[in-house]
C-alpha cells in the first residue's frame, strides 16, 4: 500500500489536484440543480455501465433534454446513431427511470447518505452498486467508491486485492473498505480518491 500512497501524495502536489478540486466543485453544483439536470446525470451513469465514460459524456451532451422527452424508440435510435453499445437496453432503462424522478428527488432530500445507494439499486433498473455510487458522487455525495475495472486493475497491480472473478455486492463492499483505508491515509474522500486513482490508471480526470 505504501507505494500507492506515495503516488497519490505526489499527485496531490501537482496541477492535477487543482483539476480534481474543480471537478468536485462541479459535482456539488450539479447536486443543487433542477431535477431535470440531476436526472440527466443519472442517465449518464446508466449509459456508462459496461461502456466507455468519455463516449458516454459525448452522448449525454448530445441528447440533453431528450433523456426526459424522447419516446423509447427514438431514444434508442439516437443512442444507436451516437454509437452506444447497448442502445435498446439503455433506452429502456432510462424510460423506466423517468417514472422514478419524483421518488428520486424525495429520496435525495429525506434519506441518510448510507441509505441512498441502497434505494437507487433497489428502485432504478440498470443501476447497480457502481452506477449508484457514480451517480451519487457526481451530484455531491462523496462517501461512495466507484469500483470499475480501472480501479480494480490498479488495486491488483499494487497487491491490495486479488483479481475478482465477478464483483458481487459483498465483493464491492469489501473492495470499498480497502479504498476507504487509502482515503483515510491520504485525507481524501472516496469521491476525490476515485478521481486520483482514475488519473493514475488512465492519465485523465473525467467524471
Amino acid at each position: 500500500m505504501e507505494n500507492l500512497l506515495k503516488c497519490i501524495k505526489e499527485l496531490q502536489g501537482t496541477n492535477v489536484r487543482k483539476i480534481i478540486d474543480e471537478r468536485i466543485n462541479e459535482f456539488k453544483k450539479i447536486g443543487k440543480c433542477s431535477k431535470e439536470r440531476i436526472f440527466n446525470e443519472l442517465c449518464y451513469c446508466i449509459l456508462t455501465a459496461n461502456y466507455n465514460a468519455e463516449r458516454s459524456i459525448k452522448i449525454q451532451n448530445n441528447i440533453g433534454k431528450g433523456f426526459l422527452e424522447l419516446p423509447e424508440k427514438k431514444l434508442a435510435e439516437k443512442l444507436k446513431r451516437l454509437g452506444h453499445r447497448f442502445p435498446n437496453t439503455r433506452a429502456k432503462y432510462i424510460i423506466e427511470a423517468r417514472k422514478q424522478v419524483e421518488a428520486l428527488m424525495k429520496a435525495l432530500s429525506e434519506l441518510r447518505s448510507n441509505d441512498l445507494r441502497k434505494w437507487l439499486v433497489n428502485n432504478v433498473k440498470g443501476v447497480g452498486m457502481k452506477e449508484a455510487s457514480h451517480f451519487l458522487r457526481n451530484i455531491g455525495f462523496f462517501d461512495y467508491a466507484i469500483i470499475d475495472f480501472h480501479i480494480v486493475d490498479l488495486l491488483v497491480k499494487y497487491g491490495l486485492i486479488n483479481p475478482p472473478k465477478t464483483i458481487t455486492k459483498s465483493k464491492y463492499l469489501e473492495i470499498e473498505k480497502v479504498l476507504r483505508i487509502i482515503g483515510n491515509k491520504t485525507n481524501l474522500t472516496l469521491g476525490e480518491l476515485d478521481l486520483c486513482l482514475w488519473y493514475l490508471e488512465t492519465g485523465k480526470v473525467l467524471k
